[in-house]
């Protein structure tokens, strides 16, 4: 295992709808990470359908197995290579519908991740999944996945690391909401806090273009271990790439100062009790 791992977040922008056209463009975005010796690729959030669907005819008709041909695209682009590729997609698992994550390298599709906290309207779409996030172990250190809305949650990072994850992949479609000019969107401090509180890197890609009137906040971002952003897409850049060199196996020293560590320190006896009332 190499110590450097170069990460990008493609912030790609789908089509509605149009699988044909965003598989070649999630081919596309493969080809240049390749070309510009990317390790970890990580791509949006419902890469391959678009996000705001009517309802769940409309999703079915854009949703795709792992034996879609795109995987099979996308593993033969990776012969020969240790890169990584992190991307959603509209999964059809049996008559139910997912928004889910395959993580897929050379040897094919390595694991699957269904969204399990589904936000507003994709609760009419979509079934929530209810299996833990994987930890995938990689060339480039170990890769744990979650979806959006999942980084809300602060138990979900901390499963990760705890699962002994390096680098946390998080395909992202974060609409537009105000939100104060001086600071980060929302999500982009959640993802810092995600990432400071369980000393893990951290690599969130969100998408661009405009599907029924629904903006995105183009926010892409990677960040340290420490919580520090290292490389981010700047606000209403539309299809952008972000892209940061960085050593996701310094996340397993979890140390923040000579007497403490972020893990150790956890005392998860306190955390179950009941809190009293005064």
């Amino acid at each position: 295992m190499s110590g450097v791992a170069r990460v990008r977040c493609d912030q790609l922008a789908p089509a509605l709808g149009d699988v044909a056209a965003n598989v070649e463009g999630i081919v596309a975005a493969v080809g240049r990470a390749l070309d510009d010796g990317v390790d970890v690729l990580v791509l949006p959030e419902l890469a391959t359908s678009g996000y705001v669907f009517r309802d769940r005819t409309e999703a079915a008709a854009a949703a795709i197995t792992t034996e879609h041909a795109l995987f099979r695209r996308v593993t033969e682009r990776l012969h020969g290579t240790t890169t990584v590729v992190v991307l959603g997609f509209c999964e059809r698992d049996g008559d139910v519908l997912r928004n889910s994550v395959a993580v897929v390298d050379a040897s094919g599709v390595r694991s699957v991740y269904r969204k399990t906290h589904l936000w507003d309207r994709e609760a009419l779409v979509f079934e929530p999944g209810d299996d833990a996030p994987p930890v995938v172990t990689t060339a480039h250190g170990r890769i744990g996945v979650l979806v959006c809305y999942d980084m809300e949650f602060p138990e979900m990072p901390r499963m990760l690391a705890l699962a002994g994850a390096d680098l946390v992949a998080v395909p992202t479609n974060w609409p537009v909401g105000a939100h104060p000019e001086r600071d980060r969107v929302a999500e982009v401090i959640a993802a810092q806090a995600a990432a400071r509180g369980n000393g893990v890197f951290v690599a969130c890609c969100d998408r661009a273009g405009t599907e029924r009137g629904q903006d995105w906040n183009e926010a892409s971002v990677i960040v340290d271990q420490f919580g520090w952003v290292v490389a981010e897409a700047p606000r209403g850049t539309g299809a952008t790439t972000v892209t940061a060199d960085v050593f996701p196996t310094l996340a397993r020293d979890k140390s923040t100062s000579p007497h403490n560590d972020w893990l150790r320190d956890r005392r998860p006896t306190i955390y179950a009790r009941e809190v009293p009332q005064a």
